[in-house]
């Protein structure tokens, strides 16, 4: 008599993980040959991520065939099946005796890395179902893709530990940050905003860990860093992976030993910060390519949460309009033939670009652009045109410049939509699309 998928390997260690947005099926990946022989990995449709095959201490299936690269392969749930990525392996990945960089899996195929064969097996009818949660603190959403989410976000809100966010540009992930923050005990405490790309690298450092008097030309005073300010609250290190690689050895030296050193200091500043990081780059192919340390990268990954584009999110388009639409004082419903316009689109731009869509559509009504995609595209209007070219006079470094221009567009941009919402912050930062606390930031630094 066949032996049923239990009764062969009910008896093997399991590591319980959860799958894709959509999933339809159950599988697990059963070593059958090699060393790690008895090693499992299950994938229950509870959270969507994407899960690493290899011998680096990142690795859900842990291997310690010498054979196997640290990174070796990659595999998400796409609707009920298995994808199956090579990550530039040395050895290479081979499904069945055929190499492949990538492949769709159903369940039944043997795959090969190195010396290791791993079996992949379909557990259909034991899929978890998503709880019924529409939101977790600001973030909106009531797909499947989201409300597996919600789950893991409580259990990370109460957590302390590192955590990095993933997802395309726009799709929310400082919002998610700050929603954990403040579902978790560091509620009371500060919550700061750290961006990789709004500062030029020669300014990075002072920022991060704080400078004394004299530290550098044009340091008149002491100032305290976002690490300093984040005491006993929040760090968010947004775009974490275009952080320049002379500084990841510092920022990996503070996160390890809660302590900073300021610019021109001799004191070392002890701190109470936890680490969230997100970025829109796949960190994985980043290591491996040598642009990102990959000490730090355990550092802040110990745990990881992947959002959805919105183009996967089934629902959820129609439910975040009327949020939006709400939220900035829009009378009644939204109607139902600008719904499926929005539902039509494909929302390149993630869920800022839906905000802004409908941020549009209430300030013109009739007159706003009736192609979602051009209206997306149309440049900048006209005016500030003229500090562009005053800037450019200046011949200075393309960084300095560029961070000028930044400051100018924060202070003029902050200025307009507080005297849309008179002076209100909370509106303002709704209206803007991003946090309130960051808003907050934005702000204070307009006074400096």
């Amino acid at each position: 008599m066949a032996q049923s998928i239990d009764d062969k390997f009910g008896d093997l260690p399991t590591t319980k993980l959860v799958s894709a947005p959509g999933a339809k099926g159950h599988f697990a990946l059963v070593v059958v040959e090699g060393i790690d022989t008895g090693a499992r990995l299950e994938l229950d449709g509870a959270q969507p991520t994407r899960v690493l095959l290899g011998q680096g201490p990142a690795c859900e299936l842990k291997l310690t065939d010498p054979t196997v690269s640290r990174r070796h392969a990659a595999v998400e749930q796409v609707g009920d099946r298995l994808l199956l990525v090579d990550l530039r392996s040395s050895n290479g990945t081979f499904v069945e005796r055929l190499a492949i960089h990538e492949a769709l899996l159903a369940g039944g195929e043997r795959v090969r890395l190195g010396q290791t064969v791993i079996e992949v097996l379909r557990l259909d009818g034991r899929r978890a179902s998503p709880p019924a949660a529409q939101g977790f603190g600001a973030v909106v959403g009531a797909s499947d893709a989201m409300r597996r989410l919600y789950p893991l976000c409580e259990r990370l809100a109460q957590s302390q530990v590192p955590l990095v966010i993933e997802g395309e540009t726009g799709t929310g992930k400082e919002v998610l940050a700050e929603a954990l923050h403040e579902r978790g005990p560091r509620a009371s405490g500060p919550f700061v905003v750290f961006d990789c790309t709004a500062l030029a690298p020669n300014l990075m450092e002072a920022a991060l860990f704080g400078h004394e008097r004299g530290a550098y030309t044009g340091a008149v005073s002491a100032h305290a860093g976002v690490f300093e300010e984040a005491h006993k609250g929040t760090l968010l290190i947004d775009e974490i992976g275009d952080l320049d690689i002379n500084l990841q050895a510092k920022l990996l030296r503070a996160i390890q030993s809660s302590e900073v050193r300021r610019l021109g200091g001799t004191k070392w500043l002890k701190v109470d910060v936890r680490v969230i990081a997100a970025t829109r780059r796949d960190l994985d192919r980043e290591v491996q390519a040598g642009r990102f340390r990959d000490d730090l990268f355990f550092r802040v990954a110990v745990a990881r949460v992947e959002l959805p584009a919105l183009r996967s999110r089934d629902g959820d388009v129609p439910l975040l309009a009327q949020h939006f639409w709400s939220q900035m004082g829009g009378a009644g419903p939204v109607s139902e033939a600008l719904l499926v316009r929005y539902a039509d689109y494909a929302w390149p731009g993630n869920v800022r670009e839906l905000h802004n869509a409908v941020a549009r559509q209430l300030a013109l009504g009739d007159l706003a652009p009736g192609d979602l995609a051009e209206a997306a595209a149309e440049p900048a209007s006209a005016p500030g045109l003229d500090e562009v070219e005053r800037v450019l006079a200046l011949d200075l470094p393309l960084a300095v410049a560029r961070q000028k221009l930044v400051e100018t567009f924060e202070r003029r941009y902050v200025e307009r939509v507080l005297r849309l919402h008179n002076g209100h912050v909370a509106k303002a930062a709704a209206a803007s699309g991003v946090a309130r606390r960051y808003f907050q930031l934005l702000k204070a630094r307009q006074g400096r």
